[in-house]
Order: structure tokens, then C-alpha cells, then sequence
């Protein structure tokens, strides 16, 4: 075996058995599913097609590999709003609850599964009546209200797919993402709200559309009020074309290998790369995942993704996943500061939230806050937790299992990304023990390994995380460039899928995940992740946050330069930033001793939550900033720089 490419220093000793109380009656309790994947995965996948989703026609192969383009159900057919509405209304499920949806400023609707056929059903024919066709593409650039699903499912009900694009991007990444998939629709919104005031979004799509000249129409929703520009003949109002519309469209039969979405990756250099998913493998694998890593109940839960539609996971786990499995959720338009600190743990109380996904950074920022904002609410109702996004320091996880779960709730840790389209490390609730940071093993019909720079496997230790075989929900290409594709994450190793990220294994195999290799330093030839000092930094009981870089120095070619918020009533004294390096050096080593550690009232982030460490190289090597336009409070970099100084 190899030995360790990155650095394992940090180690984590604390165990959690799956609560007795929650495995005696989880969907899952014993090891069946695995041996059944492990055994023969491509007959496991056809069964949770099967049993999972609704078919118009049988597949006749479950999987056709050339590597690296896969083909999942061929002959199949299906649709995908079918799945997700018609199949539980007909069932008699129509009076049940699809989405508990809230506004930032408190209204709030009420929309059942029946109610969402009836406006999906609409719109779709709007789509038709505005010349949408099957194989088209259609660009949705909207606030979390929900005709951000009507859309999405509109869509997919004519055999157009959708590009969404997060509400926080500017102009100039709509441009790029219309462009290239040649959208010929766009549905938007006069605006939304954020922080307590209307954000406007009909404006960036003007800009946007005076260098797309594939674009048609414009549909726009009606949400803040506000006065927008409307242009004549391809602009339309979103009320007005449904009260037009037919009340009946009859779902297309889409081949399982159809086009269902395009998402771009925004490259901070390069152009923005279309991840393409697929219509059967993608809902089976998102329906498998969403049904048994949440242990979903789908008669008495009430499951809440804390994401944006914006990006895959609120594709995968907002939308498909909980619809298809006929699961209530909560959708939440606005942030989690307003009014207040507590509006999550608010909104938890009165909808009696029973599952919550959201992000390590989110947590992060509930810590910073204090105990106090959830301790005021009753979160009693919560029987399971998961995050989402990068990896969880141990004591962020800590946190949440103590002051959300109540120390009762099992916490799902997820790894997977845009392009693998669905789940892929995470423990199955009542059955894998889980450990404070680590996604735990592979699930049922995912297959990777940990190797080092020739790719040879590593036993125990750090590398570069890979995947070995296909698995239904994974990328089917880049739009228009399959050699990118290619290129980008089956070159680095032979045979393997490689996209970027480190990942250690413990000694019960366990996977650790490092972040980006791009975020691996070179320490005096040590290589050591970033996640692993970040960890070291919060296990401090001052500190609510951390970020930590690589920083060019002519001594040891990079040194660690560290970044923290510290928590409520904390002191930033001289001292205290001599304790921090120390206790990096106790807690890992010395040689991850931060040569600089400095405090900072917060971090530069995008408005998914994001931290934006390319900008803190940038402060730590006093270089002129990059594109700081998605941050989601761009004054703040500013305000790192003096603290620098």
C-alpha cells in the first residue's frame, strides 16, 4: 500500500453509536444494503430505480460505461414532475402539504402537492405558448419563493431543461451562463427579499440580456412590488400569462438519458463549466439518498434543506429528492439573521422541524452567535441533523449535536458535489456510528478510494480522493466541451473520477475530507490541509471561526497564516493570539504552528456561505484583490486589510 501523500495530524478519538431509541425504529439497521450494493451494484441500482420512481417503459441495460461517459436505464422512460406530483395525487395524497413556505418579512403559503401540480401543469403551458420546446434550454434567475420550483418542474414536464442561476450573481455570470446554453427563456423576478429589504433582481437580467441574443422572453414574477423596467414584447408578466393558461399539460415520456438540468461551476479563471445531469439515473440516485440518509418519514416528517435552490443542493434536496419521495418541506425565502438570530430556531419551533440540512458554515456563524438564540426555542421536535457543503470541524459538530440536537439527534455529515449530482459519503443513520468531522464510509453503490501522487491506494493517512466506478447521478459532461470534461476529472489518475478534493482514512476507514488540494500547504515540504489547522483553531474555546492559508514565505515556501472570529465577550489581546499559535502546535504539531494568526470581525464569504480564501491570500501577500463582486458583504475584505496592517 502507499504511504500518506497529506499530512494526518489531527486525530479525533470521540464515537457516536446510532441512539438506541432512533435505530430501533430507522428504515435501515442492519449492514443488508450494503452487502447487496457491494455484491452486485448494477442490480441494486435497478432495483431502487424500480421501487423508487415511476416508469412509462422499463429499462433494458441499467449501465453502459465507456469510460469516462456513462449511460444509466437505456430504453427507459419516465418523467420527472410525473414523479414529483401526478403519481401522489393519484395516489390521494393531493391534500398533503409539498412546501411550508415563508417569506423573509413573516407571509407565508401553504402549497400542496395538489396545488403544485395545478401551477406547474400552467406554466408548463406557458413555456409551450412562448415557443419552449422539448430539448430546449430555459434560464431561471429567482428569489426562493415557490415559482422556483414551478419553474424547474415546468420545465422538466415539456422536456425542456433548466439552468438555474443563484440570485446573488451579477450581470455578467448571468450573460456567460445564458449564452452558453443558449437559453432561449428567462424566468425571473421583479425581486426578493434579504435582510429586512427588497433585493433587486429584474434589473441584473436587463443588463445581462444586452449580449444574449438567443433569448426570446422574459417571464417575471411578481414578488417585492418594486417598479421595473418592462421591454415591450419580450418581457411578461407572470400572473398574466397564467391566468391564460390551460389548466391541463400531459407530462412528456423522456428518455432516461435526457438532458434534465444544466448547473454551472463558477471557475474564478476560467469559463463557467455546464455540469450536465440526467433525467433516471440522477432521480434514482437523489430519491435513494434523500429517502434513507434522512430516514425519511415522508407521513409525519417535516424536513428542512436550509440551502438555495441556486445551487445543487437545493436541486437535489429541496427539490427532486424531497418531491419524489412525497416529503413536506420547508422553504425559506430570506436569511437567518432576520429579524433576529433565531429565525431558524424559530421557524424549527413552529413547523416542528424534524430533519435539518444545512451548512458547517452556518453552524459556524450559530456558534458565534451563542447558546442563547436556539436555547430559547423548543427544538424538541428534531430527530435527525445533517450538513452540507465542506467539511465540519469536530467542534462545530459538537455544537450542533449538543445545542440543536439535544445530544439525541444523529448528524448525517455529507460529502458530495455539483457534479457527482447526489450523496455520495455519508452514514446511514441508524446504522453507522458516526465521529465529529468525518462523513464516515461510503454509501450503499458508491465506490472510492484514497491515493497518493501515483495513485496507488492508501491504507491509512491523507491523499487525494477518488471515485472507481459510475454511479447513476453523476455528471454526464460539460455542455459543449466533452473533452473538458475529460480533462478536468478523469486525467489526474487512470480509470479514476478525481475533482479536486483531499481526504484522509482512518484506521476504521473512515474518510476525513480535506478540502481542496488547492487549499493543501507546503510547510517546509510538510503538506498540510487547511481544514486540519482550521479545526485545531476552533477546538479553542475563544474562537467561533476559522480560516487558515498558505501564505509565500522565503524561509519554509509557504507559511500558515491564520484567520479568526472570535466568540461573544472574547478579548483580542496580543496574548491570546500567542495562545492560538500554541495551541495549534499542541493540539497538531509544530510544524502547523500559524506564523501569523490575526482577528478579524468576520470572513469574506459568498452568500452561499462560501469562505473566499482565494481574497485572504490575496490580504496575507498584500497582492491587489480579485473579483470580489460575489461576496455577499464586499466591505469586509476591506476591514481584514487593517486589521492586517
Amino acid at each position: 500500500m502507499a504511504e500518506p501523500t497529506i499530512e494526518d495530524y489531527f486525530t479525533e478519538d470521540r464515537s457516536f453509536a446510532p441512539p438506541e431509541e432512533f435505530a430501533e425504529t430507522a428504515l435501515v439497521t442492519d449492514r443488508s444494503l450494503y452487502e447487496e450494493a457491494a455484491a452486485d451494484p448494477e442490480a441494486f441500482w435497478a432495483r431502487q430505480a424500480r421501487e423508487l420512481l415511476s416508469w412509462y417503459r422499463d429499462f433494458d441495460t441499467v449501465l453502459e460505461w465507456d469510460l469516462p461517459f456513462a449511460r444509466w436505464f437505456d430504453g427507459g422512460t419516465l418523467n420527472v414532475s410525473y414523479n414529483c406530483l401526478d403519481r401522489h395525487v393519484e395516489a390521494g395524497r393531493g391534500d398533503k402539504v409539498a412546501f411550508w413556505w415563508e417569506g423573509e418579512p413573516g407571509d407565508t403559503r401553504t402549497v400542496t402537492y395538489a396545488d403544485l401540480l395545478a401551477e406547474v401543469q400552467r406554466f408548463a403551458n406557458v413555456l409551450r405558448s412562448l415557443g419552449v420546446q422539448r430539448g430546449d434550454r430555459v434560464a431561471i434567475y429567482m428569489p426562493m419563493i415557490p415559482e422556483l420550483p414551478v419553474a424547474m418542474l415546468a420545465c422538466t414536464r415539456v422536456g425542456a431543461a433548466h439552468s438555474v442561476i443563484f440570485g446573488g450573481f451579477s450581470p455578467d455570470s448571468i450573460t456567460d451562463r445564458v449564452n452558453d446554453a443558449e437559453a432561449t427563456v428567462v424566468v425571473t423576478a421583479d425581486g426578493g427579499f434579504r435582510k429586512g429589504a427588497a433585493s433587486a433582481l429584474k434589473p441584473n437580467v436587463d443588463a445581462a440580456l444586452e449580449a444574449c441574443p438567443s433569448v426570446n422572453h422574459v417571464v417575471v414574477v411578481r414578488r417585492t412590488g418594486e417598479d421595473v423596467a418592462m421591454v415591450e414584447g419580450r418581457d411578461l408578466w407572470y400572473h398574466d400569462l397564467m391566468a391564460e393558461a390551460a389548466e391541463v399539460c400531459e407530462p412528456e415520456h423522456m428518455a432516461a438519458e435526457d438532458l434534465l438540468y444544466l448547473l454551472y461551476t463558477s471557475g474564478t479563471t476560467a469559463k463557467p463549466k455546464g455540469i450536465m445531469h440526467t433525467t433516471g439515473g440522477y432521480l434514482t440516485q437523489v430519491a435513494f439518498t434523500h429517502r434513507y440518509v434522512f430516514d425519511l418519514r415522508p407521513d409525519t416528517d417535516v424536513y428542512w434543506c436550509a440551502a438555495d435552490i441556486g445551487w445543487v443542493t437545493g436541486h437535489s434536496y429541496i427539490v427532486y429528492g424531497p418531491l419524489t419521495n412525497g416529503a413536506s418541506s420547508v422553504l425559506y425565502e430570506g436569511t437567518p439573521d432576520t429579524p433576529g438570530r433565531d429565525r431558524l430556531w424559530d421557524m424549527v419551533e413552529r413547523y416542528r422541524v424534524t430533519q435539518l440540512y444545512t451548512a458547517p458554515t452556518a453552524i459556524r456563524m450559530f456558534m458565534k452567535w451563542g447558546d442563547h438564540e436556539p436555547g430559547g426555542h423548543d427544538l424538541a421536535s428534531l430527530r435527525l441533523l445533517g450538513t452540507v457543503g465542506e467539511p465540519i470541524n469536530p467542534e462545530a459538530w459538537m455544537w450542533y449535536h449538543t445545542h440543536i440536537g439535544g445530544g439525541r439527534c444523529p448528524i448525517v455529515d455529507t460529502w458530495w458535489q455539483t457534479e457527482t449530482g447526489a450523496q455520495m459519503v455519508a452514514p446511514l443513520p441508524g446504522v453507522v456510528a458516526t465521529k465529529p468531522g468525518s462523513a464516515t464510509i461510503p454509501l450503499p453503490g458508491v465506490f472510492g478510494e484514497v491515493v497518493d501522487d501515483e495513485g496507488n491506494p492508501v491504507e491509512r493517512g491523507g491523499g487525494y480522493w477518488t471515485l472507481t466506478k459510475p454511479w447513476p447521478a453523476m455528471l454526464r459532461g460539460v455542455w459543449g466541451d466533452p473533452e473538458r470534461y475529460r480533462d478536468t476529472y478523469w486525467s489526474r489518475f487512470e480509470g479514476r473520477y478525481f475533482a479536486g478534493d483531499g481526504a484522509k482514512i482512518d484506521e476504521d476507514g473512515y474518510i476525513w475530507f480535506l478540502g481542496r488540494v488547492d487549499d493543501v500547504m507546503n510547510v517546509s515540504g510538510h503538506r498540510i490541509s487547511t481544514t486540519e489547522v482550521e479545526s485545531a483553531l476552533v477546538d479553542h474555546p475563544a474562537v467561533a471561526e476559522a480560516a487558515v492559508v498558505g501564505a509565500t514565505d522565503d524561509v519554509t515556501g509557504q507559511a500558515i497564516v491564520g484567520y479568526v472570529i472570535v466568540r461573544g465577550g472574547v478579548e483580542a489581546t496580543a496574548d491570546l493570539v500567542d495562545e492560538l499559535r500554541a495551541h495549534v502546535a499542541t493540539k497538531i504539531g509544530p510544524t502547523a504552528r500559524p506564523k501569523q494568526v490575526l482577528v478579524v470581525p468576520d470572513l469574506p464569504k459568498t452568500r452561499s456561505g462560501k469562505i473566499m480564501r482565494r481574497l485572504l491570500r490575496d490580504v496575507a501577500e498584500g497582492r491587489e484583490l480579485g473579483d470580489t463582486t460575489t461576496l455577499a458583504d464586499p466591505g469586509i475584505v476591506e476591514q481584514i486589510r487593517d486589521a492586517a496592517r
